[in-house]
């Protein structure tokens, strides 16, 4: 975990402290349960829970897992220390260590996941906000990176607000996925504990049974939900990608807004780099890199191995908390973005009517000629504006074979801009529902 990238609220569910915390909880709810059923004294359950407001001493722990090997026994045994050993006498009673690592891991992912979808929804907002305010604001659409037709940078922001919601329902699913508990005990039998146990300990979790484990929840639930980040980290980066596109000097048609006293170079005192956008596709590696490993851990020896364990020791933490900074720093960007629609307009004219070509080819064939002695007319004007930087409905008027089938008024209607965004507010009705007003 980089500290450079990561929000205080993130890294405090993976803090020693917060994992202790949760692990003396199942081990606590689990008496409660064990006493209920005439398993263990009452007043042993009882006792457990006068550690509930003592902080854990983790460099104590940490001595004792130096000397055990084992980090919760160390736990366990440091517990014993604070609440006595005749009340610890029944702590763990029928458990297995991954009971306890597992449980603690998804109630960790879940309460990650919590935070994740509060950084989705403020992208969300502010790519529905942008939408709105330049739905009508027209840019050229490129494919292959070249001047294609006209759209819009509402469109723009509306499609990327149309892949992110898909993205939270995605984020929800996988939630629900690493939801479950397991207090099955060793290879998941229930041989030495009863399901009741485990069906308590997750209630008051605010988790789901696991319906069958061996002696861990099953690791297919981790990958399908590390799978998920790593494509909210891809539709970052394919936000960041067209920022960093648009905020080229030779096309400038928007940029990370710039703050007072910032600097862009030690070198070039010119420069205004996309640099937050360039750090938000980096981090969308970082998070995509924890995808192929849980993909891996899916596979384990028998009932149990720990081949999974130093993968998620690292992965978890780190993922979660990269993906939520950079869901933080996207927002932020999409917020402030300086847009520049007369560079937009600029560069759509730039090559003179070209973009409008496919409406005088549909034109033509209207018209009666054949498509492909349509396309062939409108291609050798077009190459004359490509070639020689000439302007494309003069050349369409100056060719007899293009006049023949169309009048002067005829093609200058080919050259209306309004006809490309008339249906704008179709889409966005699509995206966003009933049209909201801003």
């Amino acid at each position: 975990m980089m500290m450079r990238y990561s929000r205080p609220e993130m890294v405090a569910i993976w803090s020693s402290e917060t994992k202790f915390r949760i692990w003396f909880e199942i081990e606590a709810h689990a008496c409660d349960a064990q006493a209920a059923l005439g398993v263990i004294p009452l007043e042993n359950a009882a006792a457990v829970w006068r550690a509930k407001d003592t902080p854990f001493d983790i460099a104590r722990i940490d001595a004792i897992e130096a000397v055990t090997k084992h980090d919760v026994i160390a736990f366990l045994t440091h517990l014993a220390e604070i609440i006595g050993a005749d009340a610890a006498r029944f702590v763990h009673q029928g458990m297995t260590s991954s009971d306890v690592l597992d449980t603690t891991l998804n109630v960790q992912l879940v309460r990650a996941t919590d935070l994740l979808l509060v950084g989705l929804d403020r992208v969300l907002a502010a790519l529905k906000s942008r939408a709105l305010e330049h739905k009508d604001t027209v840019r050229i659409g490129r494919s292959h990176g070249i001047h294609a037709e006209p759209t819009t940078m509402g469109l723009t922001f509306a499609r990327f607000h149309a892949e992110m919601a898909r993205n939270r329902a995605r984020l929800v699913a996988a939630r629900a996925e690493v939801a479950t508990g397991a207090i099955s005990g060793a290879v998941g039998t229930f041989a030495n504990i009863d399901p009741a146990v485990e069906e308590h300990v997750c209630k008051m979790l605010g988790l789901t049974p696991e319906p069958i484990s061996t002696q861990v929840i099953p690791r297919d639930r981790h990958a399908m939900y590390f799978a998920t980040l790593g494509v909210i980290a891809s539709g970052i980066e394919n936000i960041a990608t067209e920022i960093r596109h648009m905020q080229r000097t030779e096309v400038l048609e928007a940029e990370e807004f710039f703050s007072p006293g910032q600097k862009g170079s030690s070198a070039m005192p010119h420069k205004r780099n996309p640099v937050l956008t360039e750090n938000l596709t980096g981090l969308a590696r970082l998070v995509r890199m924890s995808v192929i490993p849980a993909l891996e851990n899916v596979a384990l020896w028998h009932e149990r191995d720990i081949s999974h364990s130093s993968v998620e020791r690292a992965i978890a933490p780190d993922t979660t908390i990269t993906l939520d900074f950079a869901l933080h720093r996207l927002a932020g960007v999409v917020e402030k973005l300086v847009i520049y629609p007369d560079n937009m307009l600029a560069n759509m004219n730039k090559f003179r009517g070209l973009v409008m070509s496919q409406r005088v080819l549909l034109a033509l064939t209207q018209a009666g000629v054949s498509r492909e002695e349509a396309y062939r007319l409108v291609q050798r004007n077009a190459m004359k504006v490509w070639e020689k930087g000439a302007d494309f409905q003069t050349e369409l008027l100056a060719d007899p074979d293009v006049t023949a089938a169309l009048s002067p008024a005829e093609i200058a209607e080919n050259f209306d801009l309004g006809y490309h965004i008339r249906h704008v507010d179709t889409i966005f009705r699509r995206v966003f529902g009933t049209m909201p007003e801003h």
